[in-house]
């Protein structure tokens, strides 16, 4: 390929987790696999580690790019995309996660074949969202002829911009039985999943560290929200409080006035007792 000056994409995808990663999670990086035939999956990390093995490693597989699922607390999860070993690499924060089990959609494609990647018009804006474009590209683009892929496209991931985040579909391209041939007219798509979104956080000139690129001044961390949610849950407690201390102050500082008819039937059963007692004795 090199003596005939034709370049020949030899792109390998490095996926791998750290452990204690949930089953949702670990379900989603296995739909992304299934996503990527060009992809090489790896055991966990340990994740008190240095995220530097993940360039040695991926040096010992022959993979250029990296998708590295980082669980934090059980609960968050961070995907790393980085290009190994010089960079650069991009940190996203992974919400709103429906794997294939989950959602059940009619939608499905012949695994292993090439994808048509479909990209929103915002990307071109703002030169973050660019970069995040060309690395994305890299990575989920199935290289021609591989030896794992299938020689045509049935399928679209979609990516998406919507506040200021990257919303990633897969869509299996539909055509009517009775069509011989394809239309770009008759065609439809169909969901199939996984659906997921990306919130950037950090953009590194490096693998896995370096200079920061792009930092984005919108994120508020899960532990951010987390805590302004016991704050608030707190202060309804504290009120609450408040509100029965001030209760029990206005009754102890105006006490109702006594009613003359409250001791009328007290007075008849004492009455009643002291004419038992003589007729016992």
């Amino acid at each position: 390929a090199a003596a005939s000056g034709v370049f020949k994409n030899k792109e390998k995808v490095l996926i791998l987790s750290t452990r204690g990663v949930t089953y949702r999670y670990r379900h989603l990086m296995e739909d992304v696999v299934s996503l990527l035939p060009h992809s090489k999956k790896e055991s966990k990390l340990d994740t008190k580690s240095d995220r530097g093995v993940i360039n040695e490693v991926a040096d010992l597989k022959n993979c250029t790019s990296v998708l590295f699922f980082e669980v934090r607390k059980k609960q968050d999860l961070y995907l790393w995309l980085a290009k190994s070993p010089e960079g650069p690499s991009v940190k996203f924060h992974v919400a709103n996660v429906h794997t294939m089990a989950e959602v059940k959609l009619s939608g499905n494609h012949l695994k292993g074949s090439r994808p048509v990647l479909s990209f929103d018009a915002a990307f071109d804006d703002q030169p973050h969202y660019q970069l995040v474009k060309e690395m994305l590209t890299q990575t989920f683009a199935t290289p021609k002829k591989h030896h794992k892929a299938k020689p045509f496209f049935d399928h679209v991931l979609s990516f998406t911009i919507a506040d200021n985040r990257v919303w990633v579909r897969n869509y299996q391209l539909v055509v009517p039985p009775d069509k011989k041939k394809t239309d770009p007219d008759n065609a439809s798509l169909v969901e199939v999943g996984p659906r997921f979104c990306l919130n950037p956080i950090k953009i590194f000139a490096g693998s896995f560290g370096g200079a920061t690129l792009y930092d984005n001044p919108d994120y508020v961390s899960p532990n951010a929200v987390r805590s302004a949610i016991k704050r608030k849950a707190a202060g309804k407690y504290g009120s609450k409080v408040a509100a029965r201390d001030r209760r029990t102050e206005h009754v102890a500082a105006h006490p109702l006035p006594r009613n003359p008819l409250d001791s009328i039937f007290k007075g008849e059963e004492g009455e009643e007792e002291e004419g038992d007692d003589a007729g016992s004795e």
